[in-house]
């Protein structure tokens, strides 16, 4: 399992974060999504440490925590919702030919 890490300063880079987390245990993983199109950070992470225990500790350390001008928000990561292929609900509607 993972730790969300939300709330972050986009000026963050993966070794700030390994070196917070790192106070609380051994960091296996850290990310920071970018958006897309512009390449600029999301504004949160994920922090993969070595076991659960380790990130508990964490995330009780840190969340609320204020780091670089931000209150950070940290839990436990949830599961990747399955979006489908095309990126989410979209619903129907729209002109159907065949209507009449």
């Amino acid at each position: 399992m993972s730790v969300y890490v939300g709330n972050l300063s986009y000026e963050v880079k993966e070794e700030d974060l390994n070196a917070v987390f790192a106070e609380y245990g051994s960091v296996k993983r850290v990310q920071l999504p970018t958006d897309r199109e512009t390449g600029r950070p999301r504004g949160f992470g994920f922090v993969e440490m070595s076991s659960d225990a380790e990130e508990e500790a964490a995330i009780e350390a840190l969340d609320g925590a204020e780091w670089m001008g931000r209150d950070l928000k940290v839990n436990k990561a949830k599961p990747r919702e399955n979006r489908g292929s095309f990126g989410g609900n979209r619903g129907g509607g729209g002109y159907n030919r065949n209507r009449y």
